[in-house]
């Protein structure tokens, strides 16, 4: 049984009247996650990830997994630390100290080697393919993810986990033998990234993407409208496209696609939660990553990548669905989907009561969405209504108190966090209505979302 008393939540106390200085906390998502003892900063653009957050990171990688291996992906891990002169080789390393990217940490070992602590992997992938080419070409498509730390040297760490220094991050890398093969898993994977969003349950929208540095041909990206993000969508209401703003000449004021004008687009703010890439021959050419084609001869493979911010998500969902003092959680990342609360030491009913919680427990547990994913707040020295003030705070999606009522009228007070209802329900009534409200939580789904499978025109960008 897990129990709230002996969690490891040291949560952040900020005085009611307390001046912050800005730079310290510039979200409610880091406010929130630091306040209820989900994070704690470890340094500057650096955080603790504490025991309750990391059950939803992995839930989260639990959820990925799932996904990228239903495209065909095969998990590995890749090395940290990446040679400086692969990304020489790649172009994205200049050959001086001037040519380096600004946000890229290194480091050097006690023989001078330079190593790159890697945003991305993209010449340590393509280096592996490169050893062993050419490899024939039977053996493709090749789809090969992992999910482990990044690092980026930011100037301004800002948001909490949403942009920090160090964090976690998915990518995928997709090998095949010609560009017509390539498209055709660039899209499998897109529709798998909508798939798994719409799953997570947050409101998201799909737009056409800047290529940027990563090069390639096609760019797609994946984000959460919130007054927060720190990237401007443009959205066409006649013809549907939607594009980073990005994309769009500083002066245009007509849409690319229908040549309508301004006055048919509509502008949010969003945080980018994933990105996905055609890099076509970009690194495998220059590194020499080759297939045999059918006629027997070596060609540069096609390559894709696709990333997800992990803890990004995590940190992005609270701050669309919060409200200024209470988190909620998706319900498919939530650290707990159901929080017990059990009688108060020394009360009437303690004594009654107190035999139903276990019994409670375990039925909870047999339920096909709970299993796993129930916690007691056996903190009896607390009033009820504190522990539930406090269960709502950190947006357990449904709440059950053994009170006053098991005891006079054998009924268990059970309260949906999301919808704002508390109904009062005999025992085997609460077990089946806990199980409807975690089983109809449906996705939401943002209204621009809607144009996603439909944003063909996008591509054209």
């Amino acid at each position: 049984m897990q129990r709230v008393s002996k969690l490891f939540q040291p949560a952040l106390i900020i005085p009611k009247n307390a001046t912050i200085k800005s730079q310290d906390i510039t979200s409610k998502s880091q406010r929130l996650m630091l306040e209820h003892g989900l994070i704690r900063q470890a340094g500057n653009g650096t955080f603790y990830l504490l025991p309750l957050l990391q059950r939803s990171l992995q839930k989260a990688v639990d959820l990925i997994d799932r996904h990228m291996e239903a495209v065909g992906a095969q998990k590995m891990v890749l090395p940290l630390l990446t040679s400086a002169e692969l990304w020489k080789k790649s172009g994205r390393l200049g050959a001086t100290e001037a040519g380096t990217p600004t946000e890229l940490l290194q480091t050097t070992d006690r023989h001078g080697k330079v190593q790159i602590l890697g945003p991305t992997h993209e010449e340590s992938i393509t280096s592996l393919l490169a050893a062993i080419a050419p490899v024939t070409y039977r053996q493709f498509p090749l789809r090969l993810y992992q999910i482990s730390t990044k690092f980026r040297d930011e100037m301004k760490p800002r948001f909490g986990l949403m942009r920090a220094k160090e964090f976690l991050m998915k990518d995928l890398y997709t090998f095949d033998v010609d560009r017509a093969r390539c498209q055709e898993t660039y899209d499998s994977v897109n529709e798998a990234y909508g798939r798994l969003f719409r799953e997570i349950g947050v409101p998201f929208v799909k737009v056409a993407g800047d290529c940027g540095t990563m090069g390639g041909s096609l760019s797609h990206e994946y984000h959460f409208p919130s007054e927060v993000g720190e990237d401007e969508l443009i959205r066409c209401t006649r013809c549907g496209m939607h594009t980073n703003a990005e994309l769009l000449p500083a002066l245009r004021e007509r849409c690319k696609s229908c040549e309508t004008g301004s006055e048919t687009f509509e502008r949010q703010a969003g945080i980018e939660v994933a990105h996905a890439f055609i890099l076509e021959d970009r690194y495998t050419k220059a590194l020499g990553a080759t297939c045999l084609a059918a006629n027997g001869k070596p060609v540069p493979l096609q390559m894709g990548c696709y990333g997800i911010g992990v803890t990004r998500l995590l940190a992005a969902s609270i701050e669309v669905l919060s409200s200024e003092k209470e988190i909620r959680w998706p319900v498919a990342l939530a650290p707990y989907r159901v929080c017990i609360i059990t009688p108060k030491a020394g009360s009437k009913e303690e004594a009654q009561a107190a035999p139903w919680v276990g019994k409670l427990h375990d039925d909870l547990q047999s339920l096909a969405n709970c299993a796993g994913d129930v916690i007691v707040d056996d903190r009896t020295q607390l009033t009820i209504g504190k522990r539930l003030l406090d269960a709502r705070k950190m947006g357990y999606p449904v709440i059950v108190v053994v009170g006053a009522k098991a005891a006079s009228e054998e009924k268990l007070e059970l309260h949906d966090v999301a919808a704002g209802t508390e109904v009062s329900l005999p025992y085997s009534d609460t077990l089946s209505a806990v199980a409807k409200i975690l089983t109809a939580a449906k996705p939401l789904e943002h209204p621009a979302a809607m144009q996603n499978d439909r944003n063909k025109v996008a591509q054209k960008l």
